[in-house]
């Protein structure tokens, strides 16, 4: 398992100087492991209530999962155990963990005048953003790395918003039922109005620790 990861690990460092579209793209070999490892779900730990979005980065999660699996466990043993439509909205911490689980009943607000005007983007650097929608349909984005240019990043928010051309988003829709995972290498806009007749939410947040 170690060679595996390392491997893995060699080949994130090999292509972080290169141009991708939306997230980090691999060699299909390794997004076979990936997509082997996640469908046989070793990382669930009983965790049953959700599997990852079609968008989520599986090797990155992979990579991530391997490097950090207590904080992975934990987050994934909380989400089984817990009625999450019936917690109250707030910041609940993961006992045994420094993980926070933000539970926001919220509701979409970025419309396509508020993307073409650039609002809304961010990514980080120390976090992962795992995102969880149990009630409602949330609306997001990934932008094109090879249009987009970052503005200056805010170490103590540990977040970058960019410039970017609209027209090259890759948007997409969460549903429960699905999670949702930002890596670092996914630049992305959260909240972004559906054509649901509702944009009222439940979503629930996660940042792990990113770890190089």
């Amino acid at each position: 398992m170690k060679k595996v990861i390392v491997s893995l690990a060699l080949v994130v460092a090999s292509m972080a100087a290169n141009a991708q579209t939306y997230t980090n793209e691999y060699p299909k070999d390794i997004q076979k492991l990936a997509q082997k490892w996640v469908n046989k779900g070793e990382w669930r730990n009983g965790f049953t209530k959700a599997v990852p979005a079609p968008t989520v980065n599986l090797v990155e999660f992979y990579i991530q999962y391997h490097r950090n699996p207590e904080e992975w466990k934990a987050l994934f043993n909380w989400l089984q155990t817990h009625d999450l439509l019936a917690v109250p909205a707030g910041r609940i911490p993961i006992e045994g963990t420094d993980l926070v689980v933000s539970v926001e009943d919220s509701e979409n607000w970025c419309s396509q005048d508020d993307l073409k005007a650039g609002k809304g983007t961010e990514s980080h650097r120390k976090k992962i953003d795992f995102m969880y929608v149990v009630r409602g349909t949330e609306g997001f984005a990934r932008l094109d790395h090879e249009t987009s240019v970052a503005n200056p990043f805010n170490t103590d928010k540990d977040r970058c918003d960019y410039k970017f051309d609209a027209d090259r988003l890759e948007q997409f829709a969460s549903i429960p039922g699905t999670f949702n995972i930002m890596f670092p290498c996914d630049w992305h806009v959260a909240k972004i109005k559906t054509k649901e007749a509702s944009q009222k939410l439940r979503v629930l947040v996660i940042k792990v620790n990113y770890k190089l």
